[in-house]
């Protein structure tokens, strides 16, 4: 056995670019993390909504916002993406 760290010997090569291809368990993550933001966002404005402290109510609205900013910016991805392969094809 040689002298390497555990997770030094099962390290995958870096990819330098993401593939141009997207599979199937791909678009499932990416559906997952947008649901995953898009419930997050709901949830922290409807319990802000029901909140009687304002700095409370505030810290989940700014929770809220920034799921959405992070919601908006993976489908920015997507559509950059998407215009992008559009133009190589």
């Amino acid at each position: 056995m040689q002298n390497q760290p555990m997770n030094q010997q099962n390290q995958q090569p870096i990819m330098p670019q993401p593939p141009h291809v997207l599979t199937t368990k791909d678009f499932s993550y990416i559906n997952d993390m947008l649901a995953w933001n898009l419930l997050a966002m709901k949830k922290a404005h409807h319990a802000a909504s029901y909140c009687q402290d304002q700095q409370i109510k505030n810290k989940l609205e700014a929770c809220g916002q920034m799921h959405q900013r992070h919601y908006m910016k993976i489908l920015s991805h997507l559509e950059e993406k998407q215009q992008n392969n559009s133009i190589t094809q």
